[in-house]
């Protein structure tokens, strides 16, 4: 059988994913994919690319078009590509002597008119070719594909070329960096790296091979790829959570990564928003498997109509804050004339404001919500679930302040997906600021000291855990004499950058 998917407004063949099975529930895949992907196995790096498992279903990435045998008779069809086309899951009948079979995918929305792009932050093991297939099966527009290290098994060597690569329509955009990697201090996803950041990980198992000495930290890391004009993303936040305080208490992290939908995820991430740090929210996979869509967790960044979607646009827009992370949900957000990423100004008293919400999915998402410094402030609710939730009100602002907007299932928990971690169906907006006068400032005492502890755990670790060379019997990387004072540096600046902030507050 011929098969043929097209877009039902263009009638052009659209790269998707595509299932086929009988009555029975026998799979029918194309020539070149598996019938049923091997999984189960508790493991990664596993048949990665080219198919997709989610449940029991086993897709194939394709073209637009596939060849395959089919049975005569009823088959089932499971098509799907991305957020913003409708799923097809139909049956159809296979007619004896029937070679050719045409089935149409129908767009609901196109983000890219709205000048919003979709990118996965974090992507290892696929190569990029495949990731370019795989993006636009998923209407993605970015693939970061990260190299790494775990111990002796280093991924995608061959796939960095220092640059982008470009579809040849331009629409989807390849680019192999890395994540650099340290078991307690944390892991740190460099976008855009030119050249590479070595070592890609540090400090023995589980990352770096064994044996290893701690030889870097991720705020020197952060410093080589902003050197080269890259973008510093905390990935998973927050954990590990050795060095993170130090990476947003010094300006480092340009964004923070959810690549899940947990309690704590959001309250770390409101906890540093509400001590006046300004983080843009990123989405990403992980993908480590043929168990998670590439973009099933994706990052949509708003670049204006006059600047061209290119790479380095689209990481400008996320440095800005003009994001959302989709989990199958599209959000979109505003209080007065802001925009996400903006900075709305107020007389120094405050004043009443208007706040505007939709959210729209192909999934059923149930409440709708308004966040201020981490609280619910407005929200909408349908029990039986909606393809679309809308809220309008007014509400007073008496004082420096952030919002942001949110979606899920019913009382803001997670539907699952069925991917290999059953991460949940939700989206969330990076905030709109508030500023009540001439300067937006948040602080919290509490926060800052609760930076300071685990700067101090960081510290203890370096002196106390990590394994080190003997004192001057190697030189390293860096040319210095005091490798401790190389390593400790970045903490002291944290500290020093929390602790003026506390004086600031105090005086005011």
């Amino acid at each position: 059988m011929h098969v043929t998917v097209v877009d039902d407004a263009t009638g052009k063949p659209v790269p998707c994913r595509v299932h086929f099975r009988s009555p029975e529930g026998i799979p029918y895949q194309p020539h070149g994919h598996h019938d049923h992907v091997n999984s189960n196995l508790n493991t990664w790096h596993v048949d990665v690319g080219g198919d997709l498992r989610l449940g029991q279903i086993t897709y194939a990435y394709i073209d637009g078009t596939c060849q395959g045998w089919l049975p005569r008779g009823e088959v089932l069809v499971d098509i799907a590509r991305g957020y913003e086309y409708e799923p097809l899951r139909s049956r159809v009948y296979i007619a004896p002597g029937q070679r050719e079979l045409t089935l149409r995918l129908k767009r609901w929305t196109d983000m890219n008119a709205r000048r919003w792009f979709s990118g996965d932050s974090h992507v290892h093991f696929l190569g990029t070719q495949g990731a370019h297939l795989e993006a636009q099966g998923e209407d993605l527009n970015v693939v970061n594909l990260l190299q790494s290290q775990w111990g002796h098994l280093f991924t995608n060597t061959e796939d960095f070329i220092g640059e982008p690569t470009v579809s040849n329509r331009g629409r989807t955009i390849v680019y192999c960096s890395q994540e650099n990697r340290q078991h307690v201090l944390g892991h740190l996803i460099l976008w855009g790296l030119k050249r590479a950041v070595m070592p890609w990980c540090t400090a023995g198992p589980d990352e770096a091979e064994l044996g290893g000495t701690l030889e870097e930290t991720l705020a020197h890391w952060a410093d080589r790829c902003h050197e080269q004009g890259g973008t510093v993303i905390i990935p998973h936040f927050p954990f590990p959570n050795g060095e993170p305080a130090v990476l947003i208490a010094t300006g480092r992290a340009d964004a923070l990564e959810m690549i899940g939908f947990d309690n704590f995820q959001h309250r770390e991430y409101y906890r540093y928003l509400n001590c006046g740090y300004r983080l843009p929210l990123v989405g990403g996979t992980d993908k480590m498997s043929s168990e998670v869509a590439v973009g099933q967790y994706r990052t949509y960044a708003y670049i204006p109509p006059e600047e061209e979607f290119t790479y380095e646009n689209w990481c400008k827009a996320v440095r800005a804050g003009r994001t959302f992370l989709s989990g199958g949900a599209l959000i979109h957000f505003s209080v007065e004339d802001a925009q996400i990423g903006d900075t709305l100004r107020l007389p120094s008293g405050g004043g009443m404001v208007e706040v505007e919400a939709v959210a729209e999915s192909i999934f059923p998402i149930h409440t709708l919500q308004i966040v201020q410094q981490g609280q619910v402030v407005a929200s909408v609710d349908e029990p039986k679930g909606a393809n679309r939730l809308q809220l309008k009100t007014r509400l007073r602002v008496t004082g420096n302040t952030w919002m942001a907007a949110r979606c899920a299932g019913p009382n803001y928990t997670a539907v699952p997906h069925f991917d290999v971690w059953r991460r949940g169906v939700f989206a969330h907006t990076s905030p709109i600021y508030i500023a009540c006068g001439d300067r937006w400032s948040l602080f919290d005492r509490g926060t800052a000291q609760y930076m300071l502890t685990l700067i101090e755990g960081g510290l203890a670790y370096i002196r106390e855990k990590a394994a080190h060379h003997p004192s001057h019997h190697v030189t390293h990387h860096h040319g210095e004499d005091d490798h401790f004072a190389y390593l400790e540096r970045p903490f002291r600046e944290a500290i020093e950058a929390i602790h003026r902030r506390m004086h600031e507050e105090f005086r005011s």
